[in-house]
């Protein structure tokens, strides 16, 4: 070890060449024998414990071995730093600071920081466990449900059970007891060299241990350090599906256990010194906190993709939820760049989820209408489309601040509260969900327009809208006064269906007095084909939910049942030969879409892959 140490805490004006009134030679040696005194004392213990010339201090803590004596090697090394201080304040001149008495002194010196290095190394190593606050604060806890559970535990009639609960508290306060001890030690050995001038090599070693825990319980928590913005971008989306997931588990626990432990620690081992503190905990967690918070910014600039959209707002609540403590945390000026990377992740994540929003809505505009679904049901698509919007429910305050007028920070997403919240969505969110339901409207309307039968094209129209509808309104995404408009809307498909595919059947219930009894049959022949065609032509249409199934049968058959009724009863007594009774009629109108029954589940089954073909299709838009 260079002699360094005790120069680096020497004022300047120790070396001024101005001779002190007091300078007198009884004087310099009365001070030199002070120092002389001081040094013999400090000899006794610091010789003892130095590692270069003891095999037994080489290999015994002296910490460990004799606590007394610790506290006294402490003691006079403090003093021996104070009489050299001492003894230069009195020498007026230069040549003096190489007086043999303070150069043994220094010598000295070196040997007491080879000591304290080799201790403040070895309680550092061998003690991470107890240096962790959250561990111990989990046990803590643990401890405390015993404590709820009864207080006889002393009594002599407690249960095996209490006992082990008794015996498992003392274990605690045990832990307590040892890690307090560990981190007093911790505490006066850094106030000591700090103050002998050798904080530099106490700091150097407390950054290199503590930053290879830092490291290593950031690998176990899942994160890879490895990763790059390059590799991020280039990288398969499974894959990255994945480093997200162990993004979100380790970015919880860095901040509120990991990161928050290191902060505590340095607190309290570096307790007398901000400027020590501010440099050694970005030493320490710095760089691991920087890369920890990059990564989020990394995949909001990668390429969009529509899964990747909800992992966006997961990392945004991720980061909006530790905001709080790491703004706590990472307090220091020195640190700052950790929260300024967080703000710029955060801020990034926001607008990609703005564009990932939008792209979808552009997507829906763009996906061309090339084929029809089978009987007029529920479109892959309006599936797809309504389940992405109804997981949004899941994120509903996120998505509320991130579509308001201005950006939101973490400050301002913690402070968010139910009034807010409804103001946030009048002015954003509900403008853009009106925005992509228009887009999926429109989507409907152009695939409508492929079917050839316009009864058919109403109905899947209806059928659509209603299953969307009813989707969004359940989990809250649908105002009522967006509903009820929307609702009326499928109303207004309902009865274009309803006119034409069942209005030329009830034009032709004979309503007027048929002249003879040959009319009659030949109005009722007419009628019957009629309600064949319709049947049969609607054989394999499809009404998706059973609820409006049967509005839609209750209204056919008041189109056509009263009429015919009325009809039949007044040629009721004139032989007019084989006919459809009112009843049959009305019984063979129960029986339309009668393949739709559980329709919801026979059109999910065949449009199973629908999601797939979708998620295949927006990608392939995306390409080009």
């Amino acid at each position: 070890m260079a002699r360094k140490g005790f120069w680096r805490v020497l004022p300047r004006k120790y070396f001024s060449r101005r001779r002190r009134v007091d300078d007198s030679p009884s004087s310099s040696s009365e001070e030199a024998s002070k120092l002389e005194e001081t040094v013999a004392r400090a000899e006794v213990v610091v010789v003892k414990w130095d590692p270069d010339s003891s095999a037994y201090a080489n290999v015994t803590s002296l910490f460990h071995e004799d606590r007394l004596e610790a506290r006294r090697f402490l003691a006079r090394v403090c003093d021996l730093q104070r009489g050299m201080l001492d003894f230069v304040a009195e020498a007026a001149e230069p040549s003096r600071l190489s007086h043999p008495c303070l150069v043994r002194a220094q010598t000295l010196m070196q040997a007491a920081m080879r000591r304290l290095e080799k201790e403040f190394h070895q309680m550092l190593a061998a003690n991470s466990d107890l240096l962790d606050p959250e561990s111990r604060s989990v046990r803590s806890s643990r401890s405390s449900v015993s404590d709820d559970q009864g207080s006889d535990l002393w009594d002599e009639s407690a249960s095996p059970d209490q006992t082990d609960a008794l015996a498992a508290r003392e274990s605690i306060a045990e832990i307590e007891r040892a890690a307090a001890v560990v981190m007093t030690d911790l505490r006066a050995i850094a106030d000591t060299m700090v103050f002998a001038g050798y904080g530099f090599e106490c700091v150097r070693i407390y950054r290199t241990l503590r930053k290879s825990v830092v490291d290593e319980e950031l690998y176990r928590l899942g994160f890879d350090r490895s990763l790059s913005s390059p590799q991020i971008k280039k990288m398969d989306w499974t894959v990255l599906e994945l480093k997200i997931q162990s993004w979100l588990g380790a970015c919880r626990v860095a901040v509120s256990t990991l990161f928050h432990r290191e902060r505590v620690l340095i607190d309290q081992v570096f307790s007398k010194s901000n400027i020590v503190r501010e440099a050694i905990f970005f030493g320490v967690a710095g760089d691991a906190a920087l890369q920890l918070f990059a990564f989020p910014e990394w995949v909001a600039k990668s390429k969009w993709s529509p899964e990747k959209f909800f992992r966006l707002l997961d990392m945004h609540d991720a980061i909006g939820e530790v905001w709080p403590e790491v703004e706590l945390v990472f307090s220091f000026e020195s640190a700052s760049s950790v929260r300024t990377q967080a703000l710029a992740s955060f801020a990034k994540l926001t607008e990609a989820v703005h564009g990932a929003f939008a792209d979808f809505e552009s997507t829906i505009l763009r996906e061309p209408a090339r084929s029809v679904i089978p009987g007029g049901g529920v479109d892959p698509m309006t599936r797809y489309v309504t389940s992405y919007l109804t997981r949004l429910s899941n994120y509903h305050l996120s998505i509320l601040e991130i579509f308001a007028e201005l950006h939101p920070s973490p400050t301002q997403s913690a402070a968010s509260d139910a009034s807010s919240a409804v103001s946030i969505s009048a002015t954003g969110f509900a403008a853009r969900l009106d925005k992509l339901f228009e887009a999926f409207l429109s989507h409907l309307e152009r695939k409508a327009n492929l079917y050839r039968d316009a009864a058919l094209s109403n109905l899947f129209l209806a059928n659509n809208l209603h299953y969307a509808v009813n989707r969004m309104r359940s989990c809250g995404l649908l105002g009522e006064q967006r509903a009820a408009q929307h609702s009326a809307k499928v109303r207004q498909y309902l009865a274009g269906y309803e006119r034409m595919a069942w209005g030329g059947v009830a034009a032709t219930v004979p309503v007027k007095e048929a002249s003879s009894a040959a009319e009659a049959r030949e109005r009722m022949r007419t009628f019957a084909a009629a309600l064949d065609e319709a049947l049969s032509a609607q054989a394999s249409w499809v009404v998706a939910d059973a609820g409006m199934m049967e509005d839609i049968r209750a209204t056919v058959r008041e189109m056509v049942v009263p009429a015919y009724r009325a009809f039949c009863n007044r040629w009721r007594d004139v032989a007019v030969g084989p006919q459809l009774s009112p009843d049959e009629v009305r019984d063979r109108l129960g029986r339309v879409f009668s393949q739709s029954s559980g329709s919801d589940d026979s059109v999910r089954d065949s449009n199973r892959s629908g999601k797939s073909k979708i998620n295949r299709l927006i990608s392939g838009i995306l390409k080009n």
